[in-house]
């Protein structure tokens, strides 16, 4: 399954509208196309206690991980406080992002106009850690 990028981006959309965000009230919504072409959502769910919150990334992994993908293929992130903004993934999330990418994994963040930016896996996280 094939998954275009307005379609990727549609889903990180609508998962940003079930985002938990009360605390900063910046809403997040991530789409995964995996190595098998399953699609997987995901959205920030944040916490009173601060670090115990979750990226909308870190969902869409955990879920794509839960139902057997092991590799991101495509992964489009949408965000911003209101109307949609520049949101590229934090720095936890490009290494939680490296973990399951490769050379050719594409990651789409969304700006101001809706368009969107492509970038690869080693454009946002350069000289990235690594295990062998």
């Amino acid at each position: 399954m094939s998954v275009a990028n307005e379609d990727l981006i549609s889903a990180a959309t609508d998962a940003r509208r079930n985002a938990y965000n009360r605390y900063s009230n910046y809403s997040v919504g991530a789409a995964i196309v995996d190595d098998r072409g399953h699609l997987h959502v995901g959205c920030n769910v944040e916490n009173a206690a601060y670090p115990l919150g979750s990226c909308a990334e870190a969902s869409a992994i955990g879920a794509m991980v839960q139902q057997g993908g092991k590799r991101i293929v495509k992964i489009a992130v949408v965000g911003g406080a209101g109307d949609i903004g520049p949101c590229t993934p934090c720095g936890g999330c490009r290494q939680r992002i490296n973990e399951f990418a490769d050379k050719e994994t594409v990651i789409l963040a969304i700006d101001d106009s809706g368009d969107w930016q492509e970038y690869s896996i080693d454009d946002l996280l350069p000289a990235s850690f690594h295990l062998p």
